[in-house]
């Protein structure tokens, strides 16, 4: 069988185990999830302190970190998509998102100067974030669904983010 390439959307067996691992945790959090969000992104700019400079509306906020309502915000939807994109990886086989929606972020995320090293970190600090949230569910099987619902969520961005690069 032919190995895909990096970005390339391909199907996988994510099965109702890893889901179920995914929602479970997601829904214990859920009461919290703004705040699980936010520490979330904190956790991003300790590993990754330049990642904080990608953001237009911090880069000249007079607003704390842990108190800017965008980058709460923002969190959310980055933590929410992470965990539909688990619902999709068993339902669908790979990740899709919104063709405009898709272009929209790629587009965003291109602009601001986002690579590699900053989907890495966004993973690590994700995962870090979920194990502390929930430390009494937290197991190796967990920490592998929700990184490869996240691994198959930047792939899809990043793919679209080499297309718009390459149509350029």
């Amino acid at each position: 069988m032919e190995a895909a390439s990096e970005g390339e959307s391909r199907a996988i067996a994510f099965g109702e185990q890893q889901e179920a691992l995914v929602v479970r945790s997601w829904n214990a959090m859920r009461k919290v999830a703004a705040d699980v969000a936010l520490k979330f992104f904190l956790r991003v700019f300790e590993i990754q302190p330049s990642a904080a400079r990608l953001f237009s509306f911090l880069r000249d906020s007079k607003v704390p970190l842990d108190k800017n309502p965008k980058l709460k915000s923002h969190a959310m939807s980055v933590f929410t998509m992470v965990c539909e994109s688990a619902t999709q990886l068993r339902k669908k086989g790979k990740v899709s998102v919104r063709e405009t929606t898709s272009k929209k972020l790629a587009g965003t995320h291109l602009k601001a100067g986002v690579v590699d090293k900053h989907f890495e970190a966004v993973r690590s600090a994700l995962l870090d974030t979920i194990k502390h949230a929930v430390p009494e569910m937290w197991c190796p099987e967990m920490s592998a669904a929700w990184g490869e619902a996240y691994d198959h969520l930047a792939a899809a961005l990043k793919e679209e983010m080499r297309l718009l690069t390459s149509s350029s």
